[in-house]
């Protein structure tokens, strides 16, 4: 999504249709955690989870400089010294090698133009035992209201994130349109 669409993501219709709260709890962050909130766009997530890791931080992770720009305005007005905007590419998030515990992409993943390299640097910058959420919109189910081109089957997205060395741990489907599918990267890696 580009900047011009920065409202879409903050419209208030967003908690029904996604749940972000029930999301956030079931990532199950711990308060020193290190989150990597890779396409965050405004930050919707980001600035949710920064109070969750007080003596951690939230990286939001963007490819567009208006998004991180946002981010920054956000990080003031709302003083979060713990959420720090980065600026990523098309095929690397740009985070340090093992500084990750959390990676969340939530509705961005079906968006990159390199899926492979991406996926290959993420799983480079968690730590081992680190994990991967990522969060979808079902493929398998026809009453979800969303084009086709913006879901993914869990098998897709297992099939995927397998082939850049991450192990699938579980699959939830708590939100109303959405997987919530956990991977982790191998402790001997």
């Amino acid at each position: 999504m580009g900047h011009l669409g920065a409202g879409w993501l903050e419209r208030p219709e967003r908690e029904a249709e996604e749940n972000p709260t029930a999301l956030i709890r079931l990532l199950e962050v711990k308060p020193t955690d290190v989150v990597a909130d890779i396409g965050a766009g405004t930050g919707y997530f980001s600035f949710r989870i920064a109070p969750l890791v007080p003596r951690g931080k939230v990286l939001a992770v963007d490819i567009q400089p208006e998004m991180l720009a946002a981010i920054r305005d956000k990080r003031k007005r709302v003083g979060a010294a713990n959420v720090e905007a980065v600026q990523g590419r098309v095929d690397d998030p740009a985070l340090a090698a093992a500084s990750v515990d959390l990676a969340l992409m939530v509705d961005v993943y079906h968006e990159f133009s390199q899926p492979c390299e991406m996926l290959r640097a993420i799983a480079k910058a968690l730590k081992p035992g680190g994990r991967l959420a990522l969060v979808e919109y079902r493929a398998e189910d026809s009453k979800v209201p969303i084009k086709p081109l913006h879901k993914m089957s869990q098998a897709q997205a297992v099939r995927e994130v397998e082939a850049a060395g991450l192990r699938w741990q579980r699959t939830l489907d708590d939100l109303p349109w959405q997987h919530l599918m956990f991977f982790v990267k191998p402790a001997s890696q």
